[in-house]
């Protein structure tokens, strides 16, 4: 294929006159990393081509549920994430307001109705978090106004315009190393700037115990449940000696010099999950065995033996995106995620497997029925909720 031959397939699609062979076709190329570029083009020409009252009556929704099961197909389950933020709106528009061929195509236009079942929706997760000073004191996060929250033994916390939790040495004191926690509750994620400079994204159901100061015995130690994304600030000593970063988990340390990476380590979860996006770390557990990991790298620590293999980055980091990234996720581990985002409960018929796989990629700021609209649409669950709970048969 070459662009001329994309051009006429594209302007095929938008009239709605593909054959089904010129349909596969241009199924194909969308998949195809070789024209993401390309399709990026066209669909950009044709959305500032479109006039406002068009990109008004837009239902992003809706393409998201078609667009899923064109790629949901198992002919076409290639990665193609990478495209999606690029042509997403574009894409829609050709969809939603010329109603061509491809998408509608691909549902047979007949299948209008929700097939989830659920008695009130549930509205998705927001930036929250609770900060639990060393003297006790509990501060909700979401409900303070931005400024100066306190000062801890010369130490100055405060909220950032952006929401951020900022902490900054001014001058040192005694009772310096006296610990703060930061925790989010299940439907809430939060981000924290370390005296250091290092700054943390907080998942769902997940905390952060650390010294006001960061340091303890000349490192820098913080302590984690649930998940993180780290980005590790360099901090040397006068002596020009790097001063060390550690993650403890309630199964590991991880040392870390300055670099990016991120930690899962769920109670619920059967393995602590440490991948590393850039830099390097060292992923000792507490026997001693310890192991380094290479960009791209994942370590799963069962608390019995660490094993290594390449990690999908777009899957491990798509939550601090903003984002539940689900092509070839084990169904239940992504349910989970969405447990904790939505503060739901899942409750499983004995007729769903523990090894079929989710498929696809969803906004975590859409509400709980679109995400499960989107994953139903792949035909392999169906989902029916009644407040927090939902109920998962085959």
């Amino acid at each position: 294929m070459d662009k001329n031959r994309l051009q006429y397939l594209h302007e095929r699609f938008l009239g709605d006159q593909m054959s089904p062979d010129e349909l596969l076709e241009w199924k194909a190329a969308i998949v195809d990393p070789e024209w993401n570029q390309t399709i990026e083009d066209l669909m950009n020409s044709h959305w500032h081509q479109t006039n406002g009252e068009e990109q008004q009556d837009l239902n992003i929704e809706r393409f998201d549920e078609l667009y899923l099961k064109v790629v949901a197909q198992p002919q076409y389950k290639k990665s193609v994430r990478s495209i999606w933020p690029r042509i997403a709106v574009a894409a829609a528009v050709a969809v939603m307001v010329l109603g061509a061929g491809l998408f509608y195509f691909n549902v047979q236009r007949e299948n209008k109705t929700d097939n989830v079942a659920y008695k009130n929706d549930v509205a998705p997760g927001r930036q929250g978090a609770t900060l639990t000073l060393a003297n006790g004191k509990k501060i909700r996060l979401s409900d303070v106004l931005n400024g100066e929250l306190a000062e801890e033994a010369g130490v100055v916390i405060t909220k950032s315009a952006d929401g951020k939790l900022v902490y900054e040495v001014k001058e040192l004191q005694e009772g310096a190393n006296k610990m703060n926690t930061i925790a989010t509750a299940n439907g809430e994620t939060y981000q924290v700037r370390l005296p250091d400079g290092s700054l943390v994204y907080l998942n769902a159901a997940s905390s952060l115990t650390y010294s006001a100061t960061l340091m303890e015995q000349g490192k820098r130690i913080v302590r984690l449940k649930g998940e993180a994304f780290f980005e590790i600030a360099k901090l040397t000593k006068p002596t020009n000696e790097r001063v060390p970063f550690i993650v403890e988990t309630s199964s590991q340390k991880i040392e870390v010099l300055g670099t990016h990476f991120n930690v899962m380590a769920y109670g619920d979860e059967p393995a602590v999950a440490t991948t590393l996006v850039e830099g390097s770390v060292k992923i000792v557990s507490p026997t001693g065995n310890g192991v380094l990991l290479k960009p791209g790298e994942q370590a799963l620590n069962n608390g019995h033996h660490i094993k290594v293999s390449p990690a999908n980055l777009e899957n491990i980091t798509a939550w601090k995106e903003d984002d539940f990234y689900l092509n070839h996720v084990n169904f239940k581990t992504a349910m989970r995620n969405i447990e904790r985002w939505y503060n739901v409960e899942m409750i499983y018929d004995q007729s769903v497997p523990d090894d079929i796989e989710s498929g696809g990629w969803i906004s975590r700021n859409r509400p709980l029925s679109a995400v499960l609209r989107l994953i139903e649409s792949t035909g392999q669950v169906h989902f029916r909720v009644e407040g927090r709970k939902v109920y998962v048969s085959r």
